[in-house]
């Protein structure tokens, strides 16, 4: 065989193995290098004013994220008609960044009939059929989802989903803000009962997912604070069961067992904080109340802290309820 024909008959294989270096390299520089992502807390005022969420829209298009997630779509103050869901719906498409959204109390379980009643549950079913239809983030900038209800199990449990970006999991998991939607009156828990189960496994498998690629980190997004516990005086017998008790256990197990860092992002109690952003850290479990408006997180694999975050958006004090 000619030198030629020995020549040409290697260059495939140089051609491949630079290939797959690239890829590699790709891979590896995916992992490094760091990156933000916004978190617009629940932004709406009172009676029908979306003037602060399409102003934080606006700001986090303007800024280099890489995804972003909206805490709510609507005030509890607000109709809970399909028009309103589909104007929210709207918005949040036109979004330039892909936008993720994380369901709130206001948005379904504050919901009532004309006559009255609770409206919570169907509200609820209507709003996973708008708002979660594919596995796909709402935005231009389209961030593919693994949702729950790929579980046949938890079929219609569409509104959590979790997504990967470097060597970070993130997830959104349904936890409102009203005791997680536990009611005080006996016989009504069959939707609290039946999340619980489904959150539980949810957790299960994010954290599963997150172990086995030997992740830095998992990110939660949701709208109460699962890991506050009640404070209540001693021998108060009227003390309502706290909704949070079990998910908070199991967020502590996980993060326990988990080798990286746990990351837990709310919204704020009641009327929104005045106070500046910070993580509040138990070893490696985080807990970040995000004010209202929006706020900026930084990923840094180089540093120890691993998130940092940016300055709260210039907006004021919004009414949270």
């Amino acid at each position: 065989m000619s030198a030629f024909a020995r020549q040409r008959r290697t260059l495939p294989v140089q051609l491949a193995l630079l290939l797959a270096l690239a890829a590699n390299c790709g891979t590896v520089l995916a992992e490094t290098s760091g990156f933000s992502f916004g978190v617009i807390a629940h932004v709406f005022r009172s009676n029908a004013d979306e003037t602060a969420l399409r102003g934080a829209i606006s700001e986090t298009d303007a800024d280099n994220l890489a995804f972003v997630v909206a805490n709510g779509i609507k005030a509890s103050s607000e109709p809970c008609t399909d028009k309103l869901y589909g104007q929210r719906k709207a918005l949040l498409s036109s979004a330039k960044n892909g936008l993720i959204v994380s369901l709130s109390a206001s948005d379904w379980v504050t919901c009532r009939t004309t006559a009255d009643r609770s409206a919570a549950i169907e509200r609820l079913s209507r709003i996973r059929e708008l708002f979660f239809s594919d596995e796909f983030s709402f935005g231009d900038s389209k961030i593919p989802l693994i949702r729950q209800s790929t579980s046949p199990k938890f079929r219609s449990y569409v509104e959590n989903a979790r997504w990967e970006i470097g060597n970070v999991v993130f997830a959104t998991i349904n936890l409102p803000a009203a005791n997680n939607h536990y009611l005080a009156e006996g016989g009504r828990n069959s939707e609290f009962e039946d999340r619980q189960i489904a959150n539980r496994e949810w957790l299960q498998r994010v954290f599963l997912n997150a172990s086995q690629k030997k992740s830095d980190a998992v990110v939660l997004f949701c709208d109460g604070d699962p890991l506050a516990t009640q404070r209540h005086r001693v021998f108060d017998f009227n003390v309502k069961r706290d909704g949070f008790t079990e998910i908070r256990q199991r967020i502590n197990s996980h993060a326990a067992h988990f080798e990286g860092k746990v990351l837990v992002i709310h919204g704020p109690h009641g009327t929104a904080s005045t106070n500046p952003a910070n993580i509040i850290w138990q070893r490696n479990l985080g807990d970040l109340e995000v004010p209202a408006g929006w706020l900026k997180v930084t990923v840094d694999p180089a540093s120890a802290k691993l998130f940092e975050l940016g300055k709260p958006a210039d907006q004021p004090t919004l009414s949270r309820r």
